[in-house]
């Protein structure tokens, strides 16, 4: 057909006629595609209160200089204690998931934290968190937790001896420095957040919050440490579960994530922390508030929280979107980087010494 001629129907076969129809189709497809993204892109880069949280937030006062002293020594002590356990630490294997929560609570009653036991069972096998308090005694309560359990026969250096290791850390600086806390701090060390429990009702932190919603307590914030040791320099070392995010985060890996729902709690939450962390430390730190359905976004034990009514976020490296070792037996310590953990749990520390 000439580019000029005029379109006559009836001069076509009815395969013709098939073949022009789905091509219309096609293009029509791909305008709405192209329409949807470019209104994703729109939505993304100007949405702050709906799914990214807004470039501002409440100002924090940046800490005194040289008062957040974090021991990075002390971390890569407790991230190989943990890896060397053997076998691997998951559900499978009950008796080296018990290793790892003697060495939280050998580490906790060191500082002179009392340990509290939470035990439960899944069919004939017991299991346990175990939570430790710090700071006022009474008061609403802001709950901070990290699981020791592994995915699989892996180390599980970054997924997440980095997560627990920065628990224990965060612990000592909290207790060290426990009159200048006006928050109620609940400390949990979680087990079985990997599969074949992560999504069940069997997850340790999904029995912590049943728990505490029966009992009525009252939780200001919860904050989920997952995966917080490995950083990269590479450019493209970061990915998004969605294309439009890499229009408003950075393509390389070398920062932190604050991860939280749409709830107008969670909202706040999230830019409370991100800009805490901020003032901290030089680590760069972003926040994101998306739904749930947006994949990665409840990978951890927060989920369980926000399943009862409670603000919480995740504060993550971003596992898979950045880590190569992710579940792997790759998942090794000399992959993490320890100066940066620092950082996360120097952030960390100073948003807890701000909270009223």
């Amino acid at each position: 057909m000439k580019p000029n001629a005029k379109f006559q129907a009836d001069s076509l076969s009815s395969g013709e006629l098939q073949f022009l129809s789905s091509q219309v189709r096609a293009k029509r497809l791909m305008w709405i595609f192209l329409l949807a993204l470019g209104v994703l892109g729109v939505l993304l880069f100007y949405g702050g209160n709906q799914w990214l949280s807004s470039p501002g937030g409440p100002k924090v006062a940046p800490p005194p200089k040289g008062s957040l002293v974090v021991s990075a020594k002390l971390l890569r002590a407790h991230v190989q204690a943990l890896v060397d356990i053997q076998p691997a630490r998951n559900a499978h294997h009950p008796a080296s998931l018990d290793k790892a929560a003697a060495y939280i609570a050998k580490q906790w009653s060191g500082m002179g934290l009392k340990v509290q036991e939470q035990p439960f069972k899944v069919g004939k096998i017991s299991y346990k968190n175990l939570i430790a308090f710090v700071g006022p005694s009474q008061g609403p309560r802001v709950v901070v937790g990290a699981h020791y359990d592994v995915c699989g026969d892996q180390p599980g250096a970054d997924d997440n001896a980095s997560a627990v290791a920065g628990l224990i850390e965060l612990s000592r600086m909290l207790k060290a420095n426990e009159a200048k806390l006006k928050a109620r701090v609940e400390l949990v060390a979680y087990t079985l957040e990997e599969p074949p429990h992560f999504g069940a009702s069997t997850m340790g932190s999904a029995v912590h919050a049943r728990s505490l919603k029966k009992a009525g307590v009252d939780v200001k914030a919860m904050l989920s440490l997952e995966m917080i040791g490995f950083f990269s320099n590479k450019p493209k070392s970061q990915r998004y579960p969605v294309p439009g995010l890499s229009m408003y985060y950075p393509s390389t890996g070398n920062f932190i994530a604050v991860v939280g729902n749409t709830t107008r709690e969670g909202r706040g939450l999230a830019q409370h922390l991100r800009e805490a962390m901020k003032v901290a430390s030089p680590l760069p730190v972003y926040s994101l508030s998306a739904p749930s359905s947006m994949t990665g976004v409840d990978f951890s034990d927060h989920r369980n929280y926000w399943a009862q009514g409670y603000p919480a976020v995740m504060v993550t490296d971003t596992a898979f979107f950045r880590n190569p070792n992710y579940h792997k037996s790759t998942d090794t310590i000399d992959t993490l980087n320890f100066p940066k953990m620092a950082d996360v749990v120097r952030g960390v520390y100073w948003y807890l010494l701000q909270l009223k």
